[in-house]
């Protein structure tokens, strides 16, 4: 990137945010802290009010504005590619929204990018070998839990553990949503248990917004939580080896089993996972197949248990 093109991206992301830390922008493109300087100096001597503030960042005078600059062909691109996974992932209101997002910035782009996304639109699809019924995506309750987000809101939740289960009363108080295991999930601190819970969008059953702001300097970050829930989960190790012929149908579930490291040994392929449930290893190893188990025997007695399970129940 030039440096015209640099100077004209930091003015886009100073208006986007309140403040904007150096480091922040020399991680962004890539340059010195002391070419941010220069760069900020360019653009005050070019009539940009540039405010500072030691140990905070870098902000644009309120009231000061560009108009929208114009979208290249890569970044329009990529907002139709957002708009594929928007579609799929998300519920019928943040839909909604995304759309209306997508149709402004198609109105500011130059007529050969509109031709271009028109055409492909059409040749984009996300996973669709896995339909999710409308009814489960029509209303996540993103919206309000994002403005609940925003504005440090404490939420009443009518939740079900479990599908058909009778539903609970919950007072929470949001930290974040994040996507996992094809689900959105609300991960907030119950009242009600006193401690943080993990709260599926699809089993909220109602959701309300009160008018009680909680103090969010009580609690972690999203990513301090789930960090901190990722490092105390206690995995165990897992050796298992297979054809090379049946190994190639696990190419993608794998990883999502927790492989660590796969090795062709002779005839076989020996892989070794880390698991946090011999139970549910067990029934993905069944789903598999033909495959020994090398370690550890409480995986293997757990396959015995199964098995047992089932053939009493299918087997005169």
């Amino acid at each position: 990137m030039n440096r015209i093109d640099r100077l004209q991206a930091i003015i886009t992301i100073l208006q986007s945010k309140r403040v904007v830390k150096a480091e922040e922008l020399a991680k962004r493109f890539d340059i010195s802290l002391r070419t941010v300087y220069r760069d900020m100096r360019a653009l005050e001597e070019g009539g940009v009010p540039i405010g500072a503030e030691a140990g905070v960042g870098y902000f644009i005078t309120e009231g000061y504005h560009l108009p929208p600059v114009m979208f290249t062909h890569e970044e329009a691109r990529a907002m139709l590619l957002a708009g594929k996974f928007v579609e799929k992932l998300s519920d019928e209101p943040t839909q909604k929204h995304f759309h209306n997002a997508l149709t402004k910035v198609r109105a500011v782009i130059d007529q050969e990018k509109k031709d271009e996304l028109e055409g492909l639109e059409n040749k984009i699809l996300i996973n669709p070998f896995q339909e999710h019924k409308r009814s489960e995506l029509s209303d996540l309750r993103l919206e309000p839990i994002k403005q609940a987000l925003t504005n440090n809101l404490v939420l009443q939740l009518e939740y079900a553990s479990r599908k058909g289960e009778e539903t609970k009363g919950r007072v929470v108080e949001p930290l974040g949503i994040c996507y996992y295991y094809s689900s959105w999930h609300l991960i907030a601190y119950c009242r009600l248990r006193k401690d943080y819970r993990d709260f599926r969008l699809d089993r909220i059953k109602e959701l309300k917004i009160l008018r009680e702001r909680f103090s969010r300097a009580r609690h972690p970050s999203l990513k301090e939580y789930m960090d901190r829930m990722i490092s105390e989960t206690e995995l165990v190790p897992v050796t298992i080896a297979m054809d090379p012929e049946i190994a190639r149908y696990i190419q993608d579930s794998k990883y999502s089993m927790g492989l660590l490291s796969e090795t062709r040994r002779n005839d076989k392929v020996e892989m070794t996972f880390a698991t946090y449930s011999y139970c549910y290893f067990a029934r993905w190893l069944l789903m598999v197949g033909d495959v020994e188990i090398i370690s550890p025997q409480e995986l293997k007695e757990e396959i015995k248990r199964v098995v047992l399970q089932l053939s009493n129940k299918y087997l005169p």
